[in-house]
């Protein structure tokens, strides 16, 4: 897992998303559980399955990783959005 990168993309729920934006967005394990009203266990439990579905070892791979994927967007960077397929 040299730099934490996953080679295909991966199947995440809505909420694990939702705590891939909030670690990005620089919150602590507590911060997020007051902020999603959960407990910070339950954060805990979440980040821990996220880092084994994306293959990181840490915070900050997994921010990486979702930046790569295009799961997060930091400071206007990685923000733009696809457009529609054709069909």
């Amino acid at each position: 897992m040299a730099g934490g990168k996953s080679e295909t993309p991966v199947s995440l729920s809505d909420r694990e998303l939702q705590i891939i934006d909030l670690v990005a967005a620089g919150l602590t394990n507590q911060e997020i559980a007051v902020k999603l009203e959960i407990s910070k266990r339950t954060v805990d439990n979440h980040i821990s399955n996220i880092l084994t579905k994306t293959e990181t070892e840490n915070r900050v791979a997994l921010v990486r990783w979702a930046l790569q994927w295009g799961k997060v967007c930091l400071n206007d960077v990685n923000c733009c959005t696809l457009p529609d397929q054709i069909e």
